[in-house]
């Protein structure tokens, strides 16, 4: 468990460096991230380098024994390279050149680009691949970040044709998958296929799939273009890439592939603000984060890289520290919050926290953006709170072991962007969300007590003792396979094998391949308008309510454990199988969820909504998400290792089990 920051020597005179190293040490942070955006600084020109302020800024922090994360600077191509490769930029859907001027101007597509990028990877992996000062690499910076995944540029297309030519083989069966017989679509050979854009009204959903496909695969090729020097040049060195919150325009799970290190950014005040909550949670919690949104990223995360021994690897590259600047709305979080967001990524498993950003900048674009340091170097909130997470770690490092710890969830959430990006494409209502309704079965898990593992639907489902998919709109036959295989108890929430490969209708009706488990066949669906909600009760009389979406089941070989009013099922049951006909509330989703579990054999709690518990090898971690104290003995909790059994507001317990 170790502490960063986040740097930006150039943004500094060189005069401050030797200070600001010297009180990083002090803070008990030991790892600093630098280098994302300094390929202007880096190369000024074309092909003449100035690596003396880098050499500088890094022997400044290596002298305070602080190791570096050394970044490839691709993310901000200088000025000069865009006015020599102007067909670099990405174009929007509308045909337009996403210009410089910001940052991420550059398609993924792009050889001339991409070209570029394996120079500059090779220029600084070079110079400092095996410094002793650089412990790890960080490629690019937030692959995708504002909308710049999906290019209509030239190259996207001409590459696009390429990609559909070795996927298909032949035109044939790419009018078939596509079904382009549909409105007089048919292709005669792929170099008329143009990208699904500026069509008259909506373009053909196989298409559209596969273009997403497509541009997915560019950014995993980009990266592991990078990878590959970095590896090259500098052995032994774990790499790593920073990616986002509630992102999913390329497939993470290719991506971090060829990483030894997943690594996201945590910001809990933007998220909460920023994506799909409800007004009233967006107030509600305003100022410390809805409680599941930083721990649903851990647990993904956590998921994607996995070392020998099958424990994730992954770290929070940047934590926020107080306001932000780019959400829509701004708020401060209340004191203890940065505290408790970095002893609940511990307590997921993080390896690394670290901050964004050591000191916030007076000038440019993210000037309302706090760091630990205020413009004026005095020292801000959230680095109070981070040298109090360094003293604590201390303490507690010798005290108990920290080392090697590891989340053992018996529960997996199948986390599938391919299914994802089917139901952005065809969700038949104007608010089902599948990213969302993923979100909202987690959050009713972590309030049941359960630690989660959210997993690739590739992965080993063997030791789990629940699994739930609850966006699985395609099922592999591999993962049919090991779901079949399995011994733990399913959840299959609404819209489970509705799709197949291609993006049609099974031939079987949904639920697909799932049927033969799931005992039940789908015989008509409707998506619900707001403000239209069906009562769902149990045989015990206990109500939820259902909206958005709801399924007619044909009961084929399963029996029905709650009822819509007009007596048709909404849950399924076939031996360890439930199957779920509607978007539940979260009364409806915990007591779905509750059942299964305890059927697992796994105990459950009721948890405050403000209060999550997480389990780390043999501690056990309390969370407090409210400004008002809460009592809290975890079963199993033993020796109070910090904190005690009443969390202050935003407080952390830590007791061993």
């Amino acid at each position: 468990m170790k502490l960063g920051v986040c740097y930006y020597p150039e943004h500094w005179p060189q005069d401050l460096w030797a200070e600001d190293a010297r009180r990083m040490r002090a803070m008990g942070l030991s790892l600093v991230r630098i280098g994302e955006f300094a390929w202007s600084r880096i190369e000024p020109e074309p092909g003449r380098f100035d690596w003396a302020w880098l050499d500088r800024a890094i022997d400044t922090l290596h002298a305070q024994q602080l190791g570096v994360v050394l970044c490839t600077p691709t993310a901000t191509p200088p000025k000069w390279l865009v006015d020599a490769h102007p067909d670099m930029l990405a174009v929007d859907a509308q045909g337009r050149p996403r210009g410089f001027g910001s940052r991420r101007h550059y398609c993924f597509s792009s050889e001339a680009f991409r070209e570029q990028s394996r120079r500059i990877t090779r220029e600084v992996a070079g110079r400092y691949g095996r410094h002793p000062a650089v412990v790890a690499w960080q490629t690019d910076n937030e692959y995708g970040c504002h909308d710049t995944v999906l290019s209509a540029s030239a190259a996207a297309q001409a590459g696009f044709r390429r990609w559909l030519a070795r996927r298909y083989g032949s035109i044939e069966a790419l009018n078939r998958a596509w079904g382009t017989v549909f409105w007089s679509q048919e292709y005669r050979g792929f170099d008329e296929i143009d990208l699904p854009v500026l069509t008259v009204t909506e373009a053909n959903p196989s298409h559209r799939l596969d273009w997403r496909r497509y541009a997915s695969d560019e950014v995993v090729a980009f990266n592991r273009e990078q990878v590959g020097i970095l590896r090259e040049l500098s052995p032994g060195r774990p790499v790593s890439h920073n990616f986002m919150g509630f992102f999913t325009e390329f497939n993470h799970h290719d991506v971090a592939a060829d990483l030894d290190v997943a690594t996201w950014d945590s910001y809990p005040l933007g998220f909460t603000q920023n994506f799909f909550l409800t007004p009233e949670e967006k107030v509600r919690w305003a100022r410390t984060g809805h409680p599941d949104i930083p721990s649903y990223h851990h647990d993904l995360y956590r998921g994607m890289c996995l070392d020998a021994q099958g424990r994730g690897r992954w770290w929070v590259m940047e934590q926020q520290p107080g306001p932000v600047n780019w959400a829509q709305w701004n708020p401060a979080p209340l004191d203890g919050m940065v505290r408790l967001w970095t002893w609940q990524a511990f307590a997921h498993g993080a390896e690394v926290v670290s901050y964004f950003r050591w000191r916030q900048a007076p000038f440019a674009q993210e000037q309302m953006h706090s760091g630990l340091l205020r413009p004026d170097s005095a020292l801000a909130q959230g680095a109070v709170e981070a040298a109090q997470v360094g003293a604590e770690l201390r303490e507690l490092a010798g005290r108990t072991g920290l080392d090697g710890l590891r989340v053992r969830a018996p529960v997996a959430l199948v986390f599938d962007y391919d299914a994802l990006w089917m139901s952005r494409i065809q969700p038949q209502g104007a608010d089902y969300n599948a990213l969302e309704l993923s979100f909202r079965i987690y959050s009713a898990l972590r309030g049941l007590g359960l630690d989660v593992d959210i997993v690739s639907p590739r992965a080993a489902l063997g030791t789990y003792r629940l699994i739930v998919l609850p966006a699985q709109l395609h099922v592999a036959d591999d993962l049919l396979q090991r779901l079949a295989q399995s011994a733990a108890q399913l959840v299959l929430a609404p819209r489970a094998g509705a799709k197949t490969a291609e993006l049609h209708i099974p031939a079987e009706l949904p639920p697909g391949p799932l049927g033969a488990l799931s005992g039940v066949v789908v015989e008509r669906v409707a998506s619900l308008p707001p403000g239209w909600v069906e009562t769902v009760r149990w045989a015990d009389g206990a109500p939820a309510t259902a909206g958005r979406w709801r399924e007619d089941f044909e009961l084929r070989d399963a029996q029905a454990e709650a009822c819509f009013d007009v007596g048709r099922a909404a849950v399924a049951r076939r031996g360890r199988v439930r199957s779920v006909a509607a978007w539940l509330d979260a009364a409806g989703w915990q007591r779905v969820l509750r059942a299964a579990a305890q059927d697992a054999g796994l105990a459950t709690a009721d948890l405050p909504e403000s209060l999550r518990i997480s389990r780390l090898g043999d501690l056990i971690v309390a969370c407090n998400f409210s400004d008002q104290p809460v009592a809290c003995t975890p079963a199993g909790a033993r020796q109070p290792l910090l904190g005690n059994d009443t969390l202050a507001p935003c407080g952390v317990a830590v007791w061993k089990a």
